[in-house]
């Protein structure tokens, strides 16, 4: 039986199409309630960041809860910088008893590329162990082998980076997530197909479900940015090129063609099982990308 609405149509056959919402910095839930309103009806799920690139947020706990209050579908992102096994364990527990179900299992960015350089990272588990976490919490047992009143039941996922530069420990650490109990990937962003397709190639061996990650590119300057900023993110010369091309004003124009571009091809291709779009900060274009797309 599945375990959430999202797992139902991952098992379904159907191109998947999930978006990320990004937390704002503060108590003000007013733009995170309208993206939310905005796409829950236009998407399979919404992701909800946790502390994105080590920089201090509302947390994606609250924001899931806010996604379930105004009917949507969330997907919790958990990364282990921030909380040891205790607190993460609580996290997930209270996660459950509140209808989250879908869980996606980060290791999470570095202290040093956010705003708060000064906190001591805890990276008490890694990605892979927090997999193994989930599934030992359904066994009814804590870490400690401890008995739990009641155990949880979760739709788990990871990432995965299918263009990075060194690929095969990207494939052993995707194989040890897939044995530790992941049901779905999203990957980085992929600009060019060359390398999701050799990805799918071996991926396709294993019983579960890939997205292509799609990251909304709005200018060469944040091009620039992420390729020397952000962890996992490679943004190639010639979407850079393509961005330099339009006149001064049309960026994010031209980064939505680019988007809508790559996510027809893919499912024309049928590379992989669906995507999941990253509009960073610029959410409300998320609608016009997927309508674009005929998704």
């Amino acid at each position: 039986m599945a375990k959430s609405l999202f797992e139902e149509k991952l098992n379904s056959g159907k191109f998947i199409v999930t978006a990320e919402v990004g937390p704002q910095k503060g108590v003000d839930c007013s733009d995170m309630v309208h993206h939310i309103k905005l796409l829950k009806d236009k998407v399979d799920a919404l992701n909800v960041t946790d502390h994105q690139s080590s920089v201090m947020r509302f947390p994606s706990l609250g924001g899931c809860l806010l996604v379930k209050e105004l009917g949507g579908e969330p997907i919790l992102q958990v990364t282990c910088r921030d909380r040891n096994r205790l607190a993460l364990e609580a996290d997930l527990l209270f996660a459950y008893s509140r209808g989250i179900c879908n869980v996606l299992c980060l290791t999470g960015d570095s202290i040093d590329v956010g705003d708060h350089k000064e906190a001591k990272p805890v990276f008490d588990l890694d990605s892979v162990q927090l997999l193994r976490l989930i599934r030992t919490l359904e066994s009814g047992k804590d870490m400690g082998g401890n008995d739990l009143k009641g155990a949880p039941q979760f739709c788990i996922g990871a990432s995965v980076h299918p263009a990075a530069d060194r690929i095969e420990p990207q494939l052993i650490k995707f194989e040890k997530k897939v044995a530790a109990g992941a049901q779905f990937f999203q990957t980085q962003g992929i600009y060019e197909l060359d390398s999701l397709r050799r990805f799918m190639q071996y991926a396709s061996q294993f019983n579960v479900k890939i997205l292509a990650g799609i990251i909304l590119m709005a200018s060469v300057r944040m091009a620039q940015y992420m390729n020397e900023n952000v962890p996992g993110v490679i943004v190639p010369q010639s979407v850079i090129d393509e961005l330099a091309s339009v006149e001064k004003g049309k960026g994010l124009q031209k980064g939505i063609e680019i988007a809508v571009r790559t996510i027809k091809a893919i499912k024309e291709q049928n590379l992989c099982h669906g995507v999941h779009i990253m509009a960073v900060g610029r959410e409300s274009v998320v609608p016009e990308i997927i309508e674009a797309a005929g998704l």
